[in-house]
């Protein structure tokens, strides 16, 4: 790297920040944290230690750089950072702001250059004393209602005796005085019509006395309330549309205005929060606009407030409110060509033919059409007999945006109103070689979300009736090899309720530690055991003729962020699955069965290869793809994520986990779940490369197992990396391809 630097320059390499105060260790390191991010300008980044970026811009400006090394340049450069580029003098300027708005007016800067050959770094040192601490915080000019009303929360000030000066917090305290005055109906105030002033002159200790005022100049319309007087709704706006000359249907105090029915009056008005006589509320106007996009039928929510100059007898000015729709297309039909890749190693083409049809019923419907067909083959599987299978499938749903329920409900929901969601389903699937298989599905249940953070799913009705149809010889093989396999394949009967809630903190990127939460608890079988019991049935296992499954499953799947930069993140996950066959069932039936391995599980080993327990089949086939599943999984995930580029990412990870059965399977033995499950997880680790352009990311992560669990206890862990070896690079090498980051 030193041949390239130029003549009589030096590769700024970074900087150093030394504080010295007689301080709580705390203070200093918070104090020093803010300050690190105030050191400009940054030198050139590393990857594992080194300055590729660098490397790339030097030998890509050559007089004769050559293709590769114009590309690299292009793609990955970095102009050079060099020592004449940095400005110590304006950035001790810089530091020393920010000191004075933390409170600290007593300090001493300076900086020193270390330069050693072609490289150099600077070190500041700011040496610095005590705060200012605040003693008591007043109001001026009490006597106006505005300030009255100020008054009655102040106590949920931060600006307690004792704190230190602090500029950003004076600003957080005229916001939260602001946002508070909003509230109650403050249409036209703002936080910069408040007025901090100091006094330090009482004090030797270097405390000080703040007073809080209003601006000599404040409007006489920001000092008072607004109360709602009008609420005019226009379901079908556009910006050339004539609003005057349209019909209008008042509902409760709210007028809906347009010629045709778009939307019906009496259904709109449920989404509005407004009411004729209530004080101005952001919060309401906020909520009222979540709710009418939360529709899923307009384009745009607009709500403007119209003033009028005249103030009302009770001391506020009113204010009118217009809601804004536009509409989405009514109608839609969409055609898509996919390229599908699935958990399980299946890839292939498929073709889908969507129709939509929004605002069905005039009340904000949404039905679905979806037909699909396609074709998958299995890859990555090894040494395992890959698969083959077309399908086939038409689905429709009905969304309703309100809460289908005997009792009203509807209003209970501020942040968005629940939707009730009707789904029939048929999809055939034809295994080459092993079987036809028929699925029908019906699902009656409400979504909503609770606030940015939590959605909710609960589908009280969620019925499956599956088919198997034209086994193959082989597949009645293996079924009669595992009478666990065929038990699962013949309950063609499930019926039961499910829940899910998600918590994502991911929606806010400026967290530098946020989780992401899923569980989901699903439970089948047990309304028809029971009325089978209560009416004496002969055939308490059956219903209508069908064999039905009987089971609890529940799974919880954490997610924890640690950033340490924007794009350089330690990600680990935790999964937990457990599900308990209950009454006529051995096991869950095939479709509801964990598995371990593949491209979102545990990269190290090949789709479906890992688990039950220590088991592994004798020979690896067809068989072993339905074999190697189970009632419970256990998993974690680590994975260090870092950028190349704006595009390319890289990772470093390790997984482990692997699958067991609840029940003693003696056609798998080793399956079932013991206390001694901690030794039989399969250990993986391996590097990653992904290809993020915003719309998809394109991920191949390249993983080596370190621990295989079916082997004697003193041979699992793997004893030497031998990748000369191309016999060992077959059977310890799997590469993963998918879509989007595993978890």
């Amino acid at each position: 790297m030193k041949k390239f630097i130029p003549e009589g320059e030096k590769l700024y390499i970074g900087a150093e920040l030394d504080l010295s105060a007689e301080l709580p260790k705390r203070e200093v390191n918070e104090l020093e944290d803010e300050l690190e991010g105030l050191l400009r300008p940054q030198p050139n980044s590393k990857v594992l230690g080194q300055r590729f970026g660098l490397w790339a811009h030097y030998k890509g400006s050559k007089e004769k750089p050559g293709f590769i090394n114009k590309f690299l340049k292009n793609r990955f450069g970095e102009s050079p950072v060099y020592l004449s580029d940095v400005q110590p003098e304006r950035t001790m300027d810089i530091l020393g702001n920010r000191m004075e708005n933390k409170g600290y007016f007593f300090y001493k800067t300076d900086y020193k250059v270390d330069d050693k050959e072609k490289f150099a770094s600077i070190k500041y040192e700011i040496d610095f004393s005590e705060g200012y601490k605040l003693k008591t915080y007043k109001l001026l000019g009490d006597t106006l209602g505005i300030m009255e009303e100020i008054k009655r929360d102040l106590d949920k000030t931060e600006l307690k005796e004792g704190t230190r000066f602090d500029l950003d917090k004076l600003k957080s305290e005229r916001e939260r005085i602001d946002r508070a005055l909003k509230l109650k109906g403050y249409y036209n105030f703002n936080a910069d019509l408040l007025i901090f002033e100091s006094d330090t002159n009482q004090y030797e200790n270097r405390g000080y006395d703040l007073y809080l005022r209003l601006k000599n100049e404040a409007p006489e319309k920001s000092l008072h309330p607004y109360t709602i007087q009008q609420i005019r709704v226009y379901p079908n706006f556009t910006v050339t549309s004539e609003t005057e000359d349209q019909d209008t249907t008042r509902v409760g105090g709210i007028k809906v205005i347009q010629d045709d029915i778009v939307f019906r009056p009496d259904l709109l008005e449920n989404y509005i929060l407004f009411e004729p006589g209530q004080k101005f509320n952001p919060q309401t106007s906020r909520l009222t606009s979540n709710r009418l996009s939360s529709i899923g039928n307009f384009r745009y929510v607009n709500i403007t407030f119209q003033e009028s100059e005249e103030m009302l007898n009770d001391g506020t000015y009113p204010l009118d409110a217009r809601i804004l729709l536009s509409p989405l297309d009514k109608r839609g039909l969409r055609a898509e060509i996919q390229g599908v890749t699935k958990s399980n190693s299946f890839v292939g083409p498929a073709l889908i033919l969507n129709y939509q049809n929004r605002n069905l019923f005039r009340g904000g419907e949404t039905f679905n059409l979806t037909g699909k067909v396609g074709y998958e083959q299995q890859i990555a599987s090894g040494s395992r007999e890959a698969l083959r299978s077309i399908e086939l499938g038409l689905t429709g749903s009905l969304i309703f945006p309100r809460v289908l329920f005997p009792v009203p409900i509807m209003n209970r929901f501020n942040y968005s109103i629940p939707k009730t969601k009707i789904s029939l389903g048929y999809e055939y699937q034809n295994r080459t070689d092993l079987y036809q298989l028929n699925s029908y599905k019906a699902t009656f249940g409400y979504l909503w979300n609770v606030n940015r953070y939590q959605y909710h799913e609960f589908n009280p009705i969620s019925l499956s009736i599956v088919d198997l149809a034209n086994t193959t010889p082989v597949f009645e093989e293996i079924l009669n090899s595992n009478p666990f396999l065929r038990r699962s394949f013949e309950q063609q009967f499930i019926s039961g309720m499910n829940y899910t809630w998600n918590y994502n903190q991911l929606v806010d990127s400026e967290r530098k530690n946020p989780i992401m939460i899923t569980s989901t608890i699903d439970l089948a079988g047990n309304l028809f055991k029971g009325l089978n019991r209560l009416v004496g049935s002969e055939n308490p296992d059956f219903i209508f003729g069908l064999d039905y499954a009987q089971y609890i499953k529940g799974e919880v799947d954490f997610v924890y962020y640690h950033r340490f930069t924007d794009e350089h993140n330690l990600v680990t996950r935790f999964f937990g699955g457990l599900g308990v066959p209950l009454g006529n069932s051995s096991s869950l039936p095939f479709v509801k069965q964990f598995f371990a391995g593949g491209p979102r599980s545990v990269r190290s080993f090949r789709i479906r290869s890992l688990g039950p327990g220590v088991f592994v089949p004798q020979s690896i086939g067809t068989g072993g793809f339905f074999d190697q599943a189970g009632d419970i999984r256990l998993e974690g995930n680590m994975e260090y994520r870092f950028p190349f580029n704006k595009y390319l990412k890289g990772a470093f990870f390790v997984d482990a986990g692997n699958v067991w059965l609840y029940n003693e399977n003696e056609a798998l033995p080793g399956g079932r779940f013991s206390s001694d499950w901690a030794e039989e997880l399969g250990v993986g680790a391996g590097f990653g490369l992904r290809i993020d352009i915003q719309l998809f990311v394109l991920r191949l992560d390249l993983a080596i197992p370190v621990r295989k669990p079916w082997l004697e206890p003193q041979e699992r862990w793997q004893q030497s990396l031998e990748f000369r070896s191309g016999e060992w690079r077959r059977e310890n090498m799997v590469l993963n391809f998918a879509i989007g980051y595993p978890f």
